[in-house]
C-alpha cells in the first residue's frame, strides 16, 4: 500500500490552496473601497463639475489598477507553484501564510498612494508603496523554497521548473528595490517600474503556463 502511494502520489494542498484563493479573493475585492464618490459643493451639483471631479481622482483609478493586476498576477504564479506541489508541511503552511499577510495589506498602501499621489507626501508614499512589494516579492521566496523541496514536490515535476522558477524569483526583490531607489529620484519612475514589473511578472506566468 505504502509502494502504490508513492507511484500514484495524491495531492494534499486543496484546503491549502481553496484558503490561500479565498484571501487573493478578498484582497483584491478591498481594492475597490479606495474609490469614493465625489463629494460636491451643493450650489456646485453640475454635469461638468461631477466630470471634472472624476477626472481629479486619477490617482484612485491608477492605484486600483496596477495594484488589482499586481495581485492577480500574483494569484496565477501561486497557482503555478502549487500546481507542483503534492503535500504541505508546516514549513509551507508557514510561508504561505507569511505571503498571504502581506498581500492582505496591500490596500492599505494603495490607499496611501492614491491619496498622497499628488501632494508634497508623494515620494514618501511611493517609497511606502514599492517597499510593500519588496516584502511580498521576498514572501514568494520562502513560499518557493518551502514548497519546492524534494518531500513535497510532485515526482512528476522536471527540474528544469525547479531551477527557472527558483532563478526567476530571486530576481524580485532585486527588481522592486530599484523601483524604491526611484522613487528617490521621481515617484513617476518608482510607479513606471511598478507598472512595467507587473507587465513582466504577467509574461513570466504565460511563459510558465506554456511549458
Amino acid at each position: 500500500m505504502e509502494l502504490q502511494t508513492e507511484a500514484n502520489p495524491e495531492k494534499e494542498t486543496s484546503r491549502l490552496e481553496a484558503f490561500s484563493d479565498g484571501v487573493f479573493a478578498i484582497a483584491i475585492t478591498l481594492l475597490i473601497l479606495e474609490l469614493k464618490v465625489p463629494a460636491l459643493i451643493a450650489t456646485d451639483i453640475n454635469s461638468p463639475a461631477l466630470g471634472k471631479a472624476l477626472l481629479q481622482q486619477w490617482p484612485s483609478y491608477f492605484s486600483l489598477v496596477t495594484s488589482f493586476f499586481t495581485i492577480l498576477v500574483m494569484w496565477v504564479h501561486h497557482h503555478e507553484i502549487f500546481s507542483h506541489v503534492r503535500k504541505a508541511d508546516a514549513w509551507v503552511h508557514f510561508a504561505n501564510g507569511c505571503l498571504l499577510l502581506v498581500v492582505t495589506f496591500v490596500p492599505y498602501p494603495t490607499s496611501v498612494l492614491a491619496a498622497y499621489l499628488e501632494t508634497p507626501a508623494a515620494k514618501a508614499a511611493a517609497i511606502f508603496f514599492s517597499g510593500t512589494f519588496i516584502l511580498i516579492a521576498i514572501c514568494f521566496n520562502l513560499v518557493l523554497r518551502a514548497a519546492f523541496r524534494k518531500k513535497t514536490l510532485l515526482p512528476s515535476t522536471p527540474e528544469s521548473v525547479v531551477e527557472r522558477s527558483c532563478r526567476n524569483y530571486l530576481y524580485g526583490p532585486l527588481f522592486y528595490s530599484f523601483a524604491l531607489l526611484g522613487a528617490f529620484i521621481d515617484v513617476r519612475l518608482c510607479l513606471g517600474i511598478c507598472t512595467a514589473l507587473w507587465i513582466y511578472w504577467a509574461a513570466t506566468a504565460m511563459q510558465n503556463t506554456q511549458i
